[in-house]
Formats: structure tokens, C-alpha cells, sequence
């Protein structure tokens, strides 16, 4: 075991792709010599090579046809988009072609894509760099969204997501790069995606969250717990495809619920969640499920993000409603 931050955990995992498969490649805007503007891909490119890691133009509509093309060839493309907000110059690529492959050829053309990207506020980046972009991903079948919250579950689940045959797109929140560190394993091991994970067990209320939005949905636990009530934390890991058992299974459990995202209000992952709550477990529910989301606003410039993301406080303020109801 190893001490790591998620931004280690992610460069271990593909490091250990790369000595896994030679099919794994790894590219985008400046992940080679620079290892990344985030140094995601520090020393790859020294140590695979530059047929194996290299760097592309700025132009994220070319990273996603040249993934394509790899990927009929029999190769694993581990492309980077920079910052997630750039995601619409390579839609057509993602939705129109990669997510509709399998269903396109009866299953006889994989797509093995892990889009990688940072995305989330927090750390005063400037604009369409902060932006919560998943629920546009979740929408489109054929595509897997996967969001980890932890340096564990990122190795183990980037790992999961390059040996997947369908196309992932792997979000890395931007506030959780360096935040901070636990133990990983230095060797291979996934953790499997469409798999939720109870970081905090409850009986009073599930709090079901995932990304950065975890981590204050822990820190609410933790402050109902001095005032005497168990609160159960769900991390969904996984966008789509949701993990509704265990989703279900909490709710049953507590009877009370709250979805937390930091993505705007409108039409995101937490409407999600919460529908399907309210079809499989609505007799279970002894108060309504209310969401923390962001307002339905564009992103903030940077001065003004420490209003707009939610927070814990806003998490507690939710979470007593739903117990006092």
C-alpha cells in the first residue's frame, strides 16, 4: 500500500494499463512532455514512449475522431479532453458515433474508449473549465459515466474503465486532485463500474451524492451526528449506469432521502435518482426526497463560485427538513 492523492491514484492506474497492454495509447493536449496540465501523465511519455503517449493539437473534434479510428484498429485510446467544458467540440464524436457503435454493427465493433477529463469548481479556474457536464453525458445511452470521489476508487475504476469495451467518460473532480491521500494499492485491482458504495452507514437518512459533493455530504453526517440522528452516505461512483439497487436498498433502510450534486438544479443526475427512487421505493418514504444542487444559473466567474457550489451547510440545512418532516 501506498500514499496517494487521486491525481497520483489516476497516473498509477495508467501506468499500469500502459505496461498491461500495448494496445493502450494515451493522448491529448499536452500530456506528453508536460505530463498534463494537471501532470495526470507525468513521466508516461519518457517512460512508453511517444507512440504510446503523445501529444495532439488543440482540437478536441480531432482527439475524438483519431480515438475512433484507433479503437477500430484493436487499440484502448485513453484520450484527454483538458477541461470538461470543451466536451462540446467533440459531442458528435462521443454521441453520434462511439455511443452508437455496438447497436451500429450488432455488436461485432467495440468501442474501448476512457475519455478522461477534469471538471468541477472550487479551485477558481477561469470560464467553461469548472462546469458539471455529466448529466448531458448520462443522457446518452452507450455511454458510461463514471465520477470517483477517492484515490482508491479512481485507480481501481479508471483501471475498470480502460478495460471496458464501451466507451467511459471518466470525470476527475478538479478539487479532489491533491486534497488528499489514502491508502492505494500499488498493484493492478478495479473496482467495478455501475457500483454505488456506502461510505458511511445510517439509519435515520441517506444522503446519496458522488464527485466532490461526497465529501461535503460527509461532513453534513458528521455534524447531525452530534445532534443524535445516523445518517447514511451513498457514493454513487457511477452516473450511469446508476447503481438503483443499492440506491433502493439505503432508502429502504432510513426511509428519509437527499440527493446532492454540484451540477445545476435542471434536469440533472439527482432528478435522476430521485425518480427512480420515487417508482421502485415511494412506499418506503416517510418525508419527500429533496436535492442540493447548484441554481439554475451559468457557472459563476471565479469570484463568486463560494456562493454558488453547494456545501455542506447547505447539505444540513436540506437534511433537516427531510428528518423534521
Amino acid at each position: 500500500m501506498a500514499q496517494m492523492t487521486m491525481i497520483q491514484a489516476i497516473t498509477d492506474a495508467l501506468r499500469t494499463e500502459l505496461k498491461n497492454d500495448e494496445n493502450v495509447l494515451v493522448f491529448g493536449e499536452d500530456v506528453g512532455v508536460n505530463g498534463g496540465v494537471f501532470r495526470a501523465t507525468d513521466g508516461l511519455q519518457k517512460e512508453f514512449g511517444e507512440e504510446r503517449v503523445f501529444d495532439t493539437p488543440l482540437a478536441e473534434s480531432g482527439i475524438g475522431g483519431l480515438s475512433i479510428g484507433l479503437a477500430l484498429q484493436g487499440f484502448r485510446p485513453i484520450p484527454e479532453i483538458q477541461f470538461f467544458g470543451f466536451v462540446f467540440e467533440v459531442m458528435d464524436s462521443i454521441h453520434g458515433q462511439m455511443a452508437r457503435y455496438r447497436f451500429r454493427t450488432g455488436g461485432s465493433i467495440n468501442m474501448p474508449i476512457t475519455i478522461r477529463s477534469p471538471f468541477g469548481g472550487g479551485v477558481h479556474t477561469p470560464e467553461m473549465h469548472a462546469d458539471s457536464l455529466e448529466g448531458l453525458m448520462a443522457q446518452t445511452p452507450g455511454i458510461k459515466v463514471v465520477i470517483p470521489s477517492t484515490p482508491y476508487d479512481a485507480k481501481g475504476l479508471l483501471i475498470s474503465s480502460i478495460r471496458d469495451n464501451d466507451p467511459v467518460v471518466f470525470l476527475e473532480h478538479l478539487k479532489l486532485y491533491r486534497s488528499f491521500r489514502e491508502e492505494v494499492p500499488e498493484e493492478a485491482y478495479t473496482v467495478p463500474i455501475g457500483k454505488a458504495d456506502v461510505k458511511r452507514e445510517g439509519t435515520d437518512l441517506s444522503i446519496i451524492a458522488y464527485g466532490a459533493m461526497v465529501h461535503e455530504s460527509l461532513k453534513a453526517a458528521e455534524e447531525l451526528e452530534k445532534e443524535g440522528y445516523s445518517v447514511e452516505v451513498v457514493d454513487l461512483r457511477t452516473v450511469s449506469p446508476l447503481d438503483v439497487e443499492t440506491i433502493v436498498a439505503s432508502v429502504e433502510k432510513t426511509n428519509r432521502a437527499i440527493v446532492v450534486q454540484e451540477a445545476q438544479r435542471q434536469a440533472g443526475i439527482a432528478a435522476n435518482v430521485i425518480a427512480e427512487i420515487n417508482e421502485r421505493a415511494i412506499l418506503s418514504l416517510e418525508a419527500p426526497v429533496l436535492r442540493v444542487t447548484a441554481p439554475d444559473t451559468i457557472y459563476p466567474f471565479a469570484q463568486a463560485e463560494g456562493i454558488w457550489i453547494p456545501t455542506y451547510k447547505d447539505i444540513l440545512e436540506t437534511a433537516k427538513k427531510v428528518l423534521t418532516f
